[in-house]
């Protein structure tokens, strides 16, 4: 049996919502880390489009939702 291993790149991106989003199916987003990016998705429309933010700016605008 051959021991198969992807490398990060071939990884499916592992999404995650808030822990303050509810399960009642209202607005969120759900992010993922990429390689150099941030990646954003609605929650609802999984296969829908994703936007790509780069780590840095990701970084700035959460941290703009901390003032």
């Amino acid at each position: 049996m051959a021991n198969e291993r992807r490398s990060a790149a071939e990884q499916p991106p592992a999404w995650f919502k808030s822990s303050y989003s509810g399960d009642g199916g209202g607005n969120c987003v759900e992010v993922a880390r990429a390689d150099s990016t941030v990646q954003v998705r609605d929650s609802k429309v999984v296969g829908g489009p994703r936007l790509s933010v780069s780590r840095a700016g990701w970084s700035s605008f959460v941290a703009s939702l901390m003032r």
